[in-house]
């Protein structure tokens, strides 16, 4: 515990009964929410370790879901060409095989006079 700089000896002595009794209430009040805390959290209890993603990132686990096909309706073309005119350019071939991953295309980019495709 940290104790300031006390000038008088009572005080100094006030102050290190305070501590040595249990401290103040903010005190108690931690060490309370600290053992309700360890009791809810099954600490100690021998509880199985939970799974935890990323840890052996070269396999998926056993029953993980597996994206076999890709919906693409008129919707999802709509939102992916915004902005471009017809007829579209042969660069954006790619869309046909664009699967259900991340795509930085199909979201807006910046805003301001880099938002070329108007998509805020």
């Amino acid at each position: 515990m940290v104790v300031p700089e006390i000038r008088s000896a009572r005080c100094r002595e006030r102050v290190w009964q305070d501590a040595v009794k249990g401290g103040s209430v903010l005190t108690t009040r931690l060490i309370a929410v600290s053992l309700v805390w360890a009791a809810l959290s099954g600490a100690g209890m021998g509880a199985e370790t939970p799974f935890v993603a990323g840890t052996a990132p070269d396999s998926r686990p056993e029953g993980a879901p597996t994206i076999t096909e890709t919906a693409k309706d008129s919707d999802w073309y709509a939102e992916a060409l915004a902005g471009v005119e017809a007829p579209y350019p042969y660069s954006l071939r790619f869309l046909e095989d664009q699967g259900g991953w991340f795509t930085p295309f199909t979201r807006p980019g910046m805003t301001g006079p880099y938002d070329i495709r108007e998509m805020h």
